[in-house]
């Protein structure tokens, strides 16, 4: 899809990305690392299922193992050295990487009753990570014409940042799926294997990278409080232990 940078002045993300039936999203966390093609054919199950009214709204939480990802816009030479595997994420962006101490999201959210405005979707994805990140003392941004969250880096030099979650979204039938990925503690030297985003200019950081030591239990709980802000109630997935 098409990749949306532009804060939209007219989006009130609340009022508009809240559902008027007050239906709960269901709210699963992962255990173990996901497979990637396995996390995809997952997707696909649920986003057919939620757009057939067969589903309710979904938001998971996981890690992956090692990989990178490429986008409907990624560039060949971007991928430098391609050390761990590579799939085609067909969501919109370029190259990422996933693995552990990173926190995915898959976001599953029926835009037919949160108002069929996918540039306020993707305000509210970055509002979400923003929201999170000031939990924690850390100030996320926004860039214009950058998709993701970015933190200023003055110890690095004028006008240095970093990207800290990555943002990728497609929507089908009306059904997003992708999400966003933060970086809670992830191997960074990972990321040389590619150019992240196609930005060559700017780097990568996370929460240890910043000096903010957090567990992921820790930070799942504050996505979900905050999700909940911005998207409306969530419920535990059904049969799961939500620890979060």
């Amino acid at each position: 899809m098409e990749v949306l940078t532009n804060v939209n002045e007219a989006c009130q993300i609340g009022a508009k990305l809240h559902r008027p039936d007050g239906k709960p999203v269901e709210w699963r966390i992962f255990d173990a690392p996901l497979a990637y093609p396995d996390a995809l054919a997952m997707m696909d199950e649920r986003v057919a299922a939620i757009a057939e009214g067969k589903a309710a709204e979904a938001v998971w939480l996981l890690e992956h193992p090692p990989l990178y990802t490429s986008g409907t816009s990624a560039r060949p030479e971007d991928l430098i050295n391609a050390r761990f595997p590579v799939f085609p994420a067909g969501r919109g962006g370029q190259y990422t990487y996933h693995g552990p101490g990173q926190r995915v999201a898959y976001v599953m959210l029926d835009l037919t009753r949160r108002g069929r405005d996918i540039r306020c979707l993707v305000q509210g994805l970055e509002q979400w990570v923003i929201d999170t990140l000031e939990a924690h003392n850390i100030r996320g941004e926004r860039r214009e014409g950058r998709v993701g969250v970015w933190v200023p880096r003055p110890d690095k030099g004028h006008a240095r940042e970093d990207k800290i979650a990555a943002i990728g979204v497609r929507v089908r039938k009306w059904v997003t799926f992708h999400g966003i990925s933060l970086n809670i503690a992830p191997d960074l030297s990972h990321y040389d294997g590619i150019v992240p985003c196609g930005i060559t200019d700017q780097g990568v950081t996370s929460f240890e990278d910043l000096g903010v030591i957090v567990s992921m239990p820790e930070v799942d709980s504050v996505l979900r409080s905050r999700f909940e802000a911005l998207f409306g109630a969530t419920t535990p997935a059904e049969g799961l232990a939500i620890t979060a």
